[in-house]
C-alpha cells in the first residue's frame, strides 16, 4: 500500500526533530543543564528564523496541547487534600510571601518598562512559578531532599503549584472578557457553571470511583499508563467544550487521583512520557517565536532576569530570617526559587490563547526563562560555596537567637560526655550507633534530616541537628572529650570535590583544630587512598565488609567441616 506523502514528511520532521533534540540535549548535559533549556534551545533553532525545520504545525501543535494536558495532570496528581493540609507555616509562609513579592513588584517593574497593566499582569503572575521538576532534581542530585532546606523548599513549591491552580481558573473564567473576543456576561457564567459542574463531578469520582476503579486497573502496570493518559486528555477535552480551557480539565483529571494510593505509581510512569511530549510544546513555541523581534526584548529580559534571580531567594531569606531560621537555611532555601519554570510559558501561551497578550510578551519570559534556568542550576549546584562568599553580608536576615533551629543546633552545650559522633544518621550511621551504644559508650547523632533525627532519638540516643558540609557548624562544636569522629554520609558520586560530604567534614574538623581520629566512609575502592592522603584515620567501606561478612557466615559451615576432617 502506497504511503501518502504528507504523511511520510511528517514522519521525517519529527524523526529530525526529535534527533536534533536528543544532540541538543547532549550538549546541555555537558554544560550541567536540565532538559528544559535544551528544549527551549531546539524550539529556537527549529523555528522559521533559524533552521525553519517545523511545516507540520498543525500535528506538532496537537502534541504541544498533549503535552501541556499531561504535565498539569502531573501537577494535579500532587495536590491531595490531606498533604495540602499539613504543610507547614514556614513553607505557606515562605511561598505566599515570595508569590506576593514577585508578583506585585514584577508588575512594577513591567509598568516601568512601558508595558500595559494586563500585559504586565501576566508577566508577574509568570515570575512567580519555579520549576519543580529543575529544583527537586538538583536537590535529589546533592542528597538534600531531606535537609531541612530541602524540605521547606518542596512545601513552597506545593504552595506555588497551589497559586498556578488560582491564577488559571482566575484568567479562564473570570478574565474572559478581558481578550479582544470577549462574550460577555453570559459567556462568562456559562464557563462559570461549567466549571463548577466539572468540579462537582470530580468530587463525586473521587468519593465514590476512584479508588475501586484504579485498584482493578492497577492489575495491569500498562493499563494504568493508558488510562492515566486518556484521562488526562478527555478531561482537558471536556474542560475546552466547557470554556475553560484544556490546561484546566488536564489539571482537574490529576487531582481526582490525587488522593489514591496509586497517584506517586502514575507520576513516575508518566515522568518520561511528560519529558517527551513537552519537546514539542517547546518545538511549537520556539515556531512562533520571531528571533528578529527577540533583540528588542534584551534589555527588559535582563532585568526581569535580575530580578528573579536575586529578589525571589532575598525575599525567601528575609522571611525565613523573621520567623527564626539561621540565615545559611533560608539561603540555601532562596536559591531554588531563582528561577521561572515551564509553567510560566504554559500561563503565557494561555494568555496569547485568550487573546489578552501577544507573542512579544511570551518572547520576553522566554528569554527571561533561559537566562534563570540555566543560570541557577549553577547557582544551586554550587550553593555551599556561594553562601561562603555571602555570608559576611547575610548577616541582617538572621536573628541572634535563631530559635527555630536553636534546639538542634546548639551542639556545643549538648557535645560533652559523649564518646563518638556519627555524622549521617541513615541506615548504616544508625546501625553504627546501636552497635556502639550496645557496647556501652555514649553517641551522638548528627544529621540534617528531622526525620532522621526523630528515629535516632526513638533508638534512645542523644542527636542533634547539623550538616557535615557546614563548616560554622562544625567549628563551634566543642569536641574536646570525643574519641572519634564518624562520617556515614553518603558520598556524592564517589568524586573528591569540595563539595564531597566526606572531605568538608574533615577539612572542617582540621580547621577547628581536632584532635581525635576521623573514621570517613568510601563506597569506591580507588577512593580509599586520596581520603587518607587528605587525613582520614580509618576509611570503612560498607559494602566491602558487608560482603566479607556474608562471605564469613556462607562459608563459616564449609570450614568448620573441613576444621573436623583433619582433626
Amino acid at each position: 500500500m502506497p504511503v501518502n506523502a504528507d504523511y511520510a514528511s511528517v514522519f521525517y520532521e519529527i524523526a529530525l526533530l526529535v534527533l536534533l533534540a536528543a544532540g541538543v540535549g547532549f550538549v546541555g548535559l555537558m554544560l550541567r543543564q536540565p532538559l528544559v533549556v535544551a528544549f527551549i534551545a531546539v524550539g529556537v533553532l527549529a523555528g522559521p528564523d533559524a533552521l525553519g525545520l517545523v511545516s507540520s504545525v498543525d500535528f506538532i501543535e496537537t502534541l504541544s496541547q498533549i503535552s501541556i494536558a499531561v504535565l498539569l495532570f502531573l501537577v494535579g496528581l500532587k495536590l491531595d487534600i490531606g498533604l495540602v493540609r499539613n504543610l507547614g507555616r514556614v513553607a505557606v509562609a515562605t511561598g505566599l510571601g515570595q508569590v506576593t513579592f514577585t508578583a506585585l513588584f514584577g508588575y512594577l517593574i513591567c509598568l516601568a518598562m512601558g508595558l500595559d497593566h494586563v500585559t504586565s499582569l501576566y508577566i508577574a503572575v509568570a515570575l512567580t512559578f519555579s520549576s519543580t521538576i529543575i529544583i527537586v532534581k538538583l536537590l535529589s542530585d546533592k542528597q538534600e531532599i531531606g535537609a531541612l532546606h530541602g524540605k521547606i523548599a518542596l512545601g513552597f513549591l506545593i504552595v506555588q503549584d497551589i497559586f498556578v491552580v488560582l491564577a488559571m481558573v482566575t484568567l479562564s473564567a473570570i478574565g474572559v472578557g478581558l481578550g479582544e473576543q470577549s462574550g460577555g456576561f453570559w459567556q462568562v457564567l456559562q464557563v462559570f457553571l461549567g466549571g463548577l459542574l466539572m468540579v462537582g463531578a470530580v468530587v463525586l469520582f473521587i468519593r465514590h470511583l476512584a479508588d475501586p476503579l484504579l485498584r482493578q486497573i492497577a492489575r495491569s502496570p500498562e493499563l494504568m499508563v493508558i488510562f492515566a493518559v486518556g484521562w488526562a486528555a478527555s478531561l482537558a477535552a471536556l474542560g475546552d467544550a466547557l470554556g475553560f480551557g484544556k490546561e484546566l480539565g488536564g489539571l482537574l483529571a490529576g487531582v481526582s487521583l490525587a488522593s489514591t494510593e496509586f497517584r506517586d505509581s502514575i507520576g513516575s510512569r508518566l515522568a518520561a512520557l511528560r519529558d517527551f511530549l513537552l519537546l514539542f510544546f517547546f518545538i511549537n513555541l520556539g515556531a512562533s517565536l520571531q528571533l528578529t523581534t527577540l533583540g528588542d526584548q534584551i534589555g527588559p529580559a535582563i532585568v526581569l532576569s535580575l530580578f528573579v534571580l536575586i529578589g525571589n531567594p532575598l525575599i525567601v531569606l528575609a522571611i525565613m530570617g523573621y520567623m527564626g531560621y539561621r540565615r545559611r537555611t533560608g539561603f540555601l532555601a532562596g536559591l531554588t526559587v531563582a528561577q521561572i519554570s515551564e509553567f510560566s510559558l504554559i500561563f503565557m501561551a494561555m494568555g496569547i490563547t485568550l487573546g489578552h497578550i501577544g507573542n512579544e510578551a511570551m518572547g520576553l519570559v522566554t528569554l527571561v526563562g533561559l537566562v534563570t534556568i540555566a543560570l541557577s542550576v549553577y547557582m544551586i549546584t554550587w550553593s555551599h560555596k556561594l553562601f561562603a562568599l555571602c555570608e559576611p553580608y547575610l548577616g541582617l536576615f538572621e536573628r541572634r537567637h535563631a530559635h527555630r533551629e536553636a534546639d538542634d543546633t546548639d551542639g556545643a552545650a549538648r557535645m560533652r560526655g559523649h564518646d563518638y559522633v556519627v555524622f549521617g544518621l541513615g541506615r548504616y550511621g544508625c546501625r553504627i550507633g546501636a552497635k556502639l551504644q550496645e557496647r556501652g559508650f555514649r553517641v551522638l547523632g548528627v544529621d540534617f534530616d528531622p526525620d532522621a533525627i526523630a528515629h535516632w532519638r526513638r533508638m534512645g540516643l542523644d542527636a542533634i541537628y547539623g550538616d557535615a558540609t557546614d563548616p560554622e557548624f562544625v567549628a563551634h562544636l566543642d569536641m574536646a572529650d570525643v574519641r572519634a569522629v564518624v562520617s556515614a554520609v553518603p558520598r556524592e558520586r564517589g568524586a573528591l570535590t569540595e563539595a564531597d560530604p566526606q572531605l568538608a567534614l574533615l577539612h572542617g574538623l582540621q580547621a577547628a583544630n581536632y584532635s581525635g581520629q576521623v573514621f570517613l566512609s568510601a563506597q569506591k575502592l580507588a577512593d580509599v587512598d586520596d581520603l587518607l592522603r587528605q587525613g582520614a584515620s580509618v576509611v570503612l567501606k560498607p559494602f566491602d565488609d558487608a560482603a566479607d561478612y556474608a562471605v564469613r557466615r556462607l562459608t563459616q559451615d564449609e570450614e568448620s567441616a573441613a576444621a573436623a576432617r583433619t582433626q
